[in-house]
């Protein structure tokens, strides 16, 4: 099995996963507990990529100038600048950190 062949796989996998979704009725949502558990699987979701892309290098974990940018970012939004502002900074911060080593 070649990495097109997992790439097809996964893809129909994904279109298989969003036709199911469309097929559960909207009243399950309205509920307070299944809409309390997909607001929160979304932020673990999104907090995993997160990480994932952060610390990791293909099987490695890799400590370099993405952590201290990721962190600026998140004290930046901890202090409610404003999204453009927390991108460019965080660049900036990355942008030092890899000119200094």
């Amino acid at each position: 099995m070649t990495a097109w062949h997992v790439v097809l796989l996964a893809s129909i996998a994904c279109f298989g996963l969003k036709a199911f979704g469309y097929l559960i009725p909207t009243t399950m949502f309205e509920r307070p507990t299944p809409a309390r558990i997909v607001n929160l699987l979304t932020v673990a979701l999104l907090a995993a990529l997160i990480s994932l892309q952060t610390f990791a290098s293909g099987q490695q974990l890799v400590l370099d100038a993405r952590v201290p940018a990721v962190a600026t970012a998140a004290v930046l939004f901890a202090l409610r600048v404003p999204f453009f502002v927390v991108i460019v900074v965080a660049a900036i911060v990355a942008a030092a950190i890899r000119a200094l080593t």
